[in-house]
């Protein structure tokens, strides 16, 4: 094993990435000196960064095709195979030694001997550290202990690590820098690189079971004239050419309605909004979602859809719907449960008063301290009590339904009052371990109703309500050309990925979450 694995690393992790210049000696640790100097003896041999990209072979390849061959000589007959990837293991004997590379797919070993190798090309091997990228040609054998591995006839370093990596089994210790180094992390981290690995593989699986579902994939705009389709603090930018101010999208809501409108019954789009709110475990101001729309269906169709796909995506990752999650065993195969908010509330607020005292449930949230603005009415009361008592209660995968009209100005009013009165949408929720997942609704097309909820949105922004809806005429003439009766939803992929990866924060599952300035 390389002498520099156990040197501190903390000043190379401090270091890096802070100039485009190279860094003074002073600025060097012992090792990174060292590892510049070998750089520069490299360069002087115009050895340095070659770019000899032919890698015919992975790891993955190799292990799978000869893993069960266990002769030597019938190995060596298979032919030349050539990999690349950057070095994880390195034990120098003198006249010989083996690495173990990291590839793309995986591992895999090899030998380096200096009565095989050129003058030049052994001298490279004595310079080898830890992290350097190198390719490797040659003939494949078993070692004494049975391991596969690739004796090199040519051997090359492709580029020099100037950093000593962290060790393999403690990887990054400081959390923040994990997700400040990100590529640090996925170099020494293999639970962080199949994390990601399996992320891929969830949106894929997504994407899969729309088009399955016969839905178009669309692209809408990221840049919004207006603040629509969705209740959240938006980013603000500015157009030079047009010298007009737009929004950073909260959600592609109305732009893929209008799709509908134009004849495209079944559309999804899977990509960022952005949210100028603030950073927790659960939240990231820039976040995947996807948002589909379905012509001719009801949100009921909605919520099967959701459960069939979630449900059908555990069991081809884990081969069963029993997953852990934040503490708490889910069971997905079972029919997930629905209830309205008003029900909810009811049995599981502990709020004692009646759900149609108006200043009974304004004194309860005022002494639970949340804040109000000062206009709001039964259905937002409704609304902030659920949020306050009962969501972080909802565990098991469960269907929320019923939300009052003041709080979802997009989704089809219901046709009836509630038990208790409230003025209800055919909208729903769905949470899981106490955090919002999706959220979808039959959606509101008629636009005399529809401009009504726009000018009530800006009585609420005129109130001091700053996430409230701005008015969009062009969404109004295009629902008086006719939306279909449709139904739409929208799914957070982060959240998703938390859930059917255990991880704890969303920033375990972004490659690149946002991070506060280093030093502050």
């Amino acid at each position: 094993m390389a002498s520099d694995q156990k040197t501190d690393h903390k000043k190379d992790q401090q270091n890096s990435g802070q100039s485009l210049e190279a860094p003074t000696p002073e600025q060097l640790d012992e090792q990174s000196k060292v590892r510049r100097e070998k750089l520069e003896e490299l360069r002087k041999l115009k050895l340095d960064y070659p770019h000899n990209v032919e890698v015919e072979n992975t790891s993955e390849e190799l292990l799978a095709k000869f893993g069960e061959e266990q002769d030597s000589d019938k190995l060596r007959t298979k032919g030349s195979f050539s990999v690349a990837g950057r070095v994880a293991f390195i034990r120098k004997f003198g006249k010989a030694g083996f690495l173990k590379i990291r590839d793309r797919k995986g591992t895999l070993q090899l030998y380096v001997a200096r009565d095989i190798l050129s003058t030049e090309e052994f001298a490279l091997w004595k310079t080898l550290d830890l992290g350097d990228v190198v390719r490797v040609e040659g003939e494949l054998f078993r070692t004494k202990t049975g391991e596969l591995t690739l004796e090199a006839k040519t051997f090359a370093v492709m580029t020099k690590c100037l950093h000593t990596p962290p060790e393999k089994f403690h990887g990054l210790t400081d959390v923040e820098e994990k997700y400040r180094r990100r590529y640090v992390d996925l170099i020494s981290n293999d639970e962080t690189r199949e994390m990601f690995k399996k992320r891929s593989l969830i949106v894929q699986k997504v994407r899969d079971y729309f088009i399955g579902k016969d839905f178009m994939e669309v692209e809408t705009p990221m840049m919004h004239p207006l603040v629509s389709g969705a209740a959240a603090k938006p980013f603000k930018t500015h157009h030079n050419t047009l010298d007009m101010e737009l929004f950073l999208r909260i959600a592609p809501e109305l732009y893929l309605k209008r799709l509908v409108v134009g004849g495209f019954d079944r559309v999804f789009e899977i990509n960022r909004n952005f949210r100028n709110e603030g950073m927790s475990i659960r939240h990231n101001p820039e976040f995947t979602m996807i948002e589909f729309y379905m012509a001719y269906a009801t949100y009921e169709v909605l919520m099967d859809m959701t459960e069939e796909m979630v449900r059908g995506i555990a069991q081809e990752l884990y081969g069963t719907t029993k997953i852990e999650w934040m503490g708490n065993t889910l069971e997905l195969g079972t029919p997930w449960s629905r209830i309205s908010m008003e029900n909810a509330v009811s049995t599981m607020s502990a709020y004692e008063g009646k759900l149609s005292d108006v200043e009974g449930m304004k004194a309860y949230l005022a002494k639970r301290g949340v804040q109000l603005f000062g206009k709001e009415t039964k259905g937002h009361l409704l609304t902030l009590l659920f949020e306050e008592d009962v969501e972080s209660q909802l565990i098991q995968p469960t269907f929320v339904t019923g939300y009052p009209v003041e709080v979802s100005p997009l989704a089809r009013r219901a046709p009836e009052l509630s038990p208790e009165g409230f003025d209800v949408t055919e909208r729903f929720e769905l949470f899981v371990c106490g955090q919002e997942i999706a959220n979808g609704f039959n959606e509101l097309n008629d636009p005399d109703d529809q401009k009504a909820r726009f000018l009530s949105q800006q009585e609420e922004k005129t109130a001091g309500n700053d996430e409230a809806t701005d008015y969009d005429a062009d969404y109004i003439t295009a629902l008086e050309y006719g939306l279909p009766p449709t139904a739409g939803e929208g799914i957070g992929i982060d959240r998703l990925v938390m859930m059917l990866t255990n991880a704890s924060s969303i920033r375990d599952v972004i490659l690149f979450p946002q991070m506060k300035k280093e030093g502050h």
